[in-house]
């Protein structure tokens, strides 16, 4: 790539400020309209949301200064109108169990504007990596919010066995607290504190996952999926802990474990699932359903084969990125036809 933003840089920021976003956004939207019945955007303030946001992708990919200026403004008001609607709407209707979102939304948007800055003034690796993970914790967090809610609510009308399933409200503010205080111990340089604390979040985490009983619905797809992303979140949470401890452990750990095992089986098995129940469809998932939750099992281990595998990288990294691609391709496709 020949933009001002270019290579590993333009991969870090495009996945989580471009896809990663785009997903947060889009569903923070809806659900603020269903906690609110107020809807946060529609109609023609919609569409310019979504140009923003096209308009950001297509520019970052483009050679030259204007270009990159172009994309910057886009996405930072891409970010600026998403958040003042959904705070708007929260609010309004004094929906404060849910200012969070808006929040750690924000911290989205500040490091992102942090990270485009230091890219246009030739920051170095380390310094745009640091905007970068500073942001892809906002989003772990607002991971962790909206699956403590979604899974077990999923879970227990699709399984018998698990229709008093707990959505453990209380140790879910802990492990969001826990999470948050975790990240600004980080960024004021405070590693021992923000190392336990990020490993207390992952150890809640992984309880919620147990208390869960992931062995009851390895039957079904659709939720196996969900339950695979909680736990690809719990293990960032910990490799995050090691990283911020300064072990020998490398960023790409906790960043690939967190995006691609974490956000990867949410985002697909999210999409899949409110595809079939927007639809009027049943919760079931068929088979080309199941061959995309299989692809991006595979692009999951490929690119944990790829960080194991230190230098000689390529081919696993190749991997990896073919069947997270396929297996995306394979879901639009599936929930496309639906529609």
């Amino acid at each position: 790539l020949s933009g001002t933003l270019n290579g590993l840089f333009w991969h870090a920021h495009e996945m989580l400020w471009g896809f990663v976003a785009a997903i947060a956004v889009g569903f923070l939207l809806t659900a603020t309209n269903n906690w609110t019945g107020l809807n946060p955007l529609h109609g023609p303030p919609l569409g310019v949301l979504a140009l923003l946001w096209l308009l950001a992708r297509v520019s970052f990919l483009l050679p030259g200064s204007p270009a990159y200026l172009l994309g910057c403004a886009a996405d930072l008001a891409f970010f600026g109108l998403a958040i003042v609607a959904i705070s708007r709407s929260l609010w309004l209707s004094k929906s404060r169990n849910n200012y969070g979102f808006a929040v750690l939304l924000l911290g989205m948007g500040v490091s992102n504007a942090a990270f485009l800055w230091a890219n246009a003034q030739g920051a170095d690796y380390v310094q745009l990596m640091h905007h970068l993970f500073t942001g892809m914790l906002c989003m772990l967090t607002i991971a962790l919010l909206i699956a403590r809610r979604v899974v077990p609510f999923f879970a227990s009308r699709a399984v018998a066995g698990l229709a008093t399933l707990d959505r453990h409200t209380r140790s879910g503010q802990w492990q969001v607290a826990l999470a948050v205080l975790a990240i600004v111990a980080w960024q004021l340089g405070l590693n021992v504190p923000a190392a336990l604390l990020f490993a207390a979040a992952g150890g809640i985490t992984l309880w919620h996952l147990v208390a869960w009983k992931p062995w009851a619905v390895l039957h079904n797809p659709l939720l196996w999926i969900l339950y695979l992303g909680y736990f690809g979140l719990a293990l960032g949470l910990f490799s995050t802990a090691a990283y911020v401890m300064g072990w020998t452990i490398r960023l790409s750990w906790p960043v690939h474990l967190i995006a691609v095992a974490g956000f990867g089986p949410l985002i697909i098995g999210m999409i899949t699932r409110t595809a079939l129940g927007h639809t009027g469809r049943m919760l079931q998932a068929d088979r080309a359903m199941l061959a995309s939750y299989i692809l991006l099992l595979l692009a999951i281990v490929f690119r944990v084969l790829a960080l194991l595998a230190g230098t000689a990288t390529t081919a696993w990294l190749h991997a990896s990125a073919t069947f997270w691609g396929l297996a995306f391709l394979r879901s639009e496709e599936h929930t496309s036809e639906l529609q």
